[in-house]
């Protein structure tokens, strides 16, 4: 990974060419669009874990519940 180790330096040499690029009034915009996009990963991220646990659990009770159905029928 190339950017493994950036370290408080680097953190700081981006900061400055951001607030060179965008200026100081767009930068707090540029924050919360960010944030809001790293909190609707994480809760779609949530979600499929969620879902892909759930389909499990189904999967499981549908097969105690008729252990005929997972057997093959030859």
């Amino acid at each position: 990974m190339p950017f493994g180790n950036i370290g408080i330096p680097g953190l700081i040499l981006i900061l400055i060419i951001a607030l060179i690029i965008f200026g100081p009034s767009k930068l707090p915009e540029l924050g919360k669009a960010f944030g809001r996009t790293l909190s609707e990963f994480k809760s779609a991220t949530r979600g499929l874990m969620a879902g892909d646990e759930d389909g499990k659990n189904e999967e499981k009770s549908r097969q105690g519940a008729n252990p005929s159905a997972s057997a093959d029928p030859k």
